[in-house]
């Protein structure tokens, strides 16, 4: 009788970790996303609170060495060929990119999981054609339609972000097609048809929910990807224009000074760098921590610290 009762006990009692936990246990997890973190609270307060002193000229600092505090806290990284500060020009810049990239991951991600959802859900006919259309943006390299669409209509944030958008759309689309064309022949959503349940419902309530983990792996790695992609079209000049900033413009700027003032290209190539790099971790975790069949691993692990 003793054992009977111990038996629920001890099942309630042994409840898994948060994933804030298992965030914590992760050391290059956490650190990742502590990174990313201090990106985006300086991606946010950056231009209001240092955009007069990222914008200020003084000749008389050009080229301004790093690492020395005679001119003040804000030239600790050194000044670029204008003599403005590059620790500034650095967090200011922070907001446009980490802007373009959010911005092209999440409109890819909408209208590729909504196409997806559809071709997985619908018919044959209807699939073959949303899938043909995904055929036809991937037939063309992401980075010449950038090119090519960015000189019609011109470099600015908003281009950038519907042209990046666009070649990233058949990623959403073709992962979301994969994972509903086996989700829906589950048990739970032939109970949910059987049960009078309606389309939209069974895509919304029953569909979607188990897609989502899946996606929100992939749109974390396309982040790091979209932003690389954004520096070099910034780089190759066809991106964001001054008096805009960027990284990628930054190390575009920086490039003629590479041999006599090798900061105004590697603070920005690093931040760069970084983040990508954190983005890729997180993601690798997010992808065992979102996904209840490969979980156990993590939990093992802190079994295991234990």
């Amino acid at each position: 009788m003793a054992e009977v009762i111990s038996g629920p006990q001890s099942t309630v009692a042994d409840k898994g970790p948060s994933l804030l936990s298992m965030l914590w246990r992760d050391k290059l997890a956490f650190s990742s996303a502590i990174i990313l973190l201090v990106i985006i609270v300086a991606a946010l307060i950056g231009p209001t609170l240092l955009g007069d002193i990222a914008t200020q000229q003084n000749l008389r600092g050009r080229n301004f060495p790093p690492f020395s505090l005679d001119r003040g806290w804000a030239f600790f990284l050194g000044g670029d060929s204008l003599g403005r500060s590059m620790l500034a020009r650095l967090i200011v810049a922070a907001h446009s990119t980490i802007l373009i990239a959010l911005g092209t991951v999440a409109v890819a991600l909408t209208i590729g999981a909504t196409l997806g959802l559809v071709a997985g859900y619908a018919g044959k006919h209807v699939s073959q054609i949303i899938m043909r259309l995904a055929d036809v943006i991937m037939s063309f390299p992401s980075l010449l339609i950038a090119v090519v669409v960015l000189y019609v209509l011109g470099p600015s944030i908003p281009n950038m972000i519907l042209v990046l958008a666009i070649t990233r759309i058949p990623i959403y689309l073709r992962t979301t097609r994969a994972e509903v064309l086996e989700v829906r022949e589950r048990m739970f959503v032939q109970a949910a048809k059987v049960m009078g349940a309606t389309h939209t419902r069974i895509i919304l309530k029953h569909i979607l929910p188990v897609v989502t983990p899946t996606l929100v792996t992939i749109a974390t790695l396309d982040f790091a990807f979209v932003m690389l992609a954004e520096s070099s079209l910034s780089f190759l000049g066809i991106g964001v224009q001054p008096p805009g900033i960027t990284w990628g413009l930054m190390v575009s700027q920086g490039r003629p000074y590479l041999n006599t003032a090798w900061w105004l290209a590697f603070w920005p190539g690093l931040m760069i760098v970084l983040t990508a790099l954190s983005l890729n971790l997180l993601s690798s975790w997010m992808r065992v921590a979102l996904d209840p069949a490969q979980r156990w691993r993590l939990e093992t692990k802190r079994k295991k610290n234990v």
